[in-house]
């Protein structure tokens, strides 16, 4: 299992990774909102400003206050790392 650091001491799984969005469009709100609401929301800002939101397969939604272009280059390491 791959792990990608999305700050202050957080990772999550590379493989249940959906997609990364910015958290700034009304859908993303809606979804965070959604999540929230079913319990199903990770918030691992640690009470800075949310910068990006990680979706993953089991519909469980993170929030980080890591950018989505770092977090982008941290999993595009792993990959080389792993090879």
């Amino acid at each position: 299992m791959k792990l990608i650091n999305i700050g202050f001491g957080n990772l999550v799984s590379s493989e249940k990774l959906v997609a990364v969005v910015a958290p700034d469009s009304a859908p993303v709100k809606r979804i965070v909102q959604e999540a929230k609401a079913n319990g199903k929301l990770i918030d691992a800002t640690c009470g800075r400003k949310c910068k990006s939101v990680l979706i993953h397969d089991s519909d469980h939604v993170v929030l980080s206050a890591v950018s989505c272009e770092t977090i982008m280059n941290r999993a595009e390491e792993g990959e080389k790392d792993e090879q």
